[in-house]
């Protein structure tokens, strides 16, 4: 069934430098997946304009359409619940097997799940594509072979994401620019709805680490570069960082020329603000 329409599934495919629909294979997944990575990127920009004002409208990107619609005029990618429903519509759209899936990063002990991500069924097997993340290559939630399928790429260059079977649940070990000794997201559950995923989201209103300090992340061929919470931080090949203070005309600076990001967002944003622990 088809889940967005015709025009924005193909102005979304030419912004990716794709000159032609690729198939809902193997090889098209990877394909259209890389390509997002690159140019996709995980960030909060509307989201904390949209917070600070205290706007009482629909979260940005909560839709598919006005995802892609800001991405398209603005270059600007979401959070987990936004960015992966709007790729999980983009494969849906393209013939793929998509599903939603909904996780826990980990970032403290028994934590309720917090995280949405994508799988995509092909064949006998699923593979985990993340719009938070960003591993750059599929990764293969099969036991016997998920470190071998998620290939060379995902498990050498700086994203260095893989997964695993830990107590019942796939496990996915990664690097968030603001913890580089790595992070485990468990998936908590597959096939989760687009009404979860709106929930979940607008759940994040009250509170979320996404809502009063800019974050971004963007795969740069095999290296990695970003903002979070007041710092750039960029990944090399190797996965070696280099940080540096990032505020006032750095931080335009960087979301304009280097991200892409168009200058009325850029204008928009907020200072940052730190960050308060979460409600008990």
């Amino acid at each position: 069934m088809r889940v967005l329409q015709d025009a924005l599934v193909d102005a979304v495919l030419g912004r990716l430098d794709f000159s032609s629909r690729p198939e809902p294979t193997l090889a098209g997944l990877r394909s259209i997946y890389s390509a997002w990575c690159g140019r996709v990127p995980f960030d909060n920009m509307r989201k904390v304009i949209h917070v600070r004002r205290g706007d009482l409208g629909p979260l940005p990107g909560d839709t598919a359409v006005d995802f892609f619609e800001s991405w398209l005029r603005f270059g600007t990618g979401g959070t987990c619940w936004a960015g992966n429903g709007a790729l999980c519509a983009l494969l849906g759209s393209l013939g793929f097997n998509a599903q939603r899936a909904v996780g826990t990063m980990l970032t403290a002990p028994h934590l309720p799940p917090n995280h949405g991500s994508v799988t995509v069924d092909w064949e006998e097997f699923r593979y985990l594509v993340d719009a938070s993340i960003l591993h750059g290559e599929p990764l293969l939630l099969d036991a016997a072979s998920a470190l071998e399928a998620a290939g060379a790429a995902a498990t050498k260059a700086a994203w260095s994401a893989n997964c695993d079977r830990h107590l019942g649940h796939w496990v996915v070990r990664w690097r968030p620019l603001h913890q580089l000794d790595g992070l485990d997201c468990r998936i908590d559950e597959f096939d989760a709805s687009a009404a979860s995923f709106h929930q979940r989201h607008e759940k994040s209103r009250s509170w979320s680490p996404f809502n009063f300090e800019l974050y971004l992340r963007l795969n740069r061929g095999t290296a990695v570069t970003g903002i979070a919470f007041g710092r750039r931080i960029d990944l090399d090949d190797k996965g070696h960082a280099t940080q540096s203070p990032m505020d006032g005309h750095a931080r335009v600076r960087f979301l304009i020329e280097e991200i892409g990001i168009h200058e009325e967002i850029v204008h928009a944003l907020p200072p940052d603000i730190p960050t308060p622990p979460p409600p008990k």
